[in-house]
């Protein structure tokens, strides 16, 4: 089964709370206890997870409500995961590439997330969606992820397909799975990367995992998934009088690994201009250039990353799909100053 990878943190883990009774607390019914020292759910609910076995005193299970704190007593609870809210119809503008009555394609700008999740439950591509669609997205790939077979990171920009039933999510999602090792599967992004990679085309080949230290982050790991990037550089702008440059770069991906083709460039050792989360360390090349487009270059702040082109097998014609975006304004303006280096 494909198990696409998306860019959200599993909202799934049991939370655990601990608590320490006190003098004031002596004698005072557990349940009643710990709706007194956290809000976080009501008394009801806590006397519920009492009776299931989810609170301890010192170590030892304790089911019934009324027991009575001692002061010096620890109180651990398993707090349960917290139920994902059912997504809800949003008017949102999309930009439609194309659409039929089995699937929709659209150009995402940045800044929009696909699909809703911790800090995101509204606004969402999915929201938009669920309003533009109507009642076929329901319980296609899920209550978060309705009809979504692959995902574009918030601040990329760029074509995403989305599957209006069932038959055409499960015929999307064998595309993704076989990565377009014997189908017309294509996903091709433009990235504009500090300096020029060397050699100028090539194959990056790397096992990508979530990074030990920061589990928003991703990093290449021995431990991890299989990510294979085929890039190629298409428009060098060198820097008058220096020798830092940046380059316009296609991307080709044969996986579909969070945060991929970020994660390689860095890994070759050029990332994405405007990538805070991999590349902040060369923000202060834009120093370099020349002090016209300083500012501009400084103040792009999303990774100048664009899914430019994607195509499929249409899964119920079985036609052949193929799909292109231009450069969005911003991108577009970055490449424009950069040209003038």
């Amino acid at each position: 089964m494909y198990e696409p990878d998306y860019d959200t943190l599993p909202s799934n883990e049991t939370d655990h709370i601990t608590l320490y009774a006190d003098e004031d607390s002596d004698g005072k019914r557990l349940d009643v206890f710990i709706a007194s020292k956290t809000d976080r759910l009501s008394r009801s609910r806590y006397k519920t997870l009492i009776k299931q076995g989810q609170v301890s005193i010192d170590g030892a299970t304790i089911k019934e409500p009324n027991h009575r704190v001692n002061p010096g007593n620890q109180i651990d609870i398993l707090m349960p995961a917290p139920e994902d809210p059912e997504p809800m119809g949003e008017d949102i503008p999309l930009d439609i590439t194309y659409e039929d009555q089995d699937l929709i394609v659209i150009n995402k700008p940045a800044g929009l997330v696909v699909h809703p999740g911790a800090g995101n439950w509204t606004g969402t591509l999915v929201n938009a969606l669920i309003h533009h669609c109507g009642e076929s997205l329901s319980g296609i790939g899920g209550v978060k992820r309705p009809g979504i077979v692959h995902r574009l990171d918030k601040n990329t920009s760029g074509l995403i397909v989305v599957a209006k039933h069932d038959e055409a999510h499960n015929g999307l999602t064998r595309q993704f799975a076989d990565h377009g090792r014997s189908g017309p599967l294509k996903r091709s992004y433009h990235a504009v990367v500090w300096n020029v990679p060397s050699p100028r085309s090539g194959t990056i080949r790397t096992n990508i995992a979530r990074a030990t230290n920061n589990r928003l982050r991703m990093a290449v790991s021995k431990s991890g998934k299989e990510a294979i990037t085929h890039y190629r550089v298409k428009t060098v702008f060198p820097s008058k009088g220096t020798d830092e440059t940046a380059s316009l770069v296609e991307c080709n991906l044969e996986t579909g690994r969070t945060h991929q083709i970020r994660v390689h460039m860095t890994h070759l050792g050029h990332p994405l201009l405007g990538d805070m989360e991999y590349g902040s360390g060369y923000a202060s090349k834009a120093k370099s250039f020349p002090e016209e487009i300083q500012g501009f270059v400084s103040d792009f702040k999303r990774q100048a990353l664009h899914a430019f082109r994607l195509g499929f097998e249409h899964p119920v014609s079985g036609q052949t799909m193929l799909f292109e975006a231009d450069l969005p304004q911003d991108m577009k303006h970055l490449v424009e100053n950069l040209s003038k280096l």
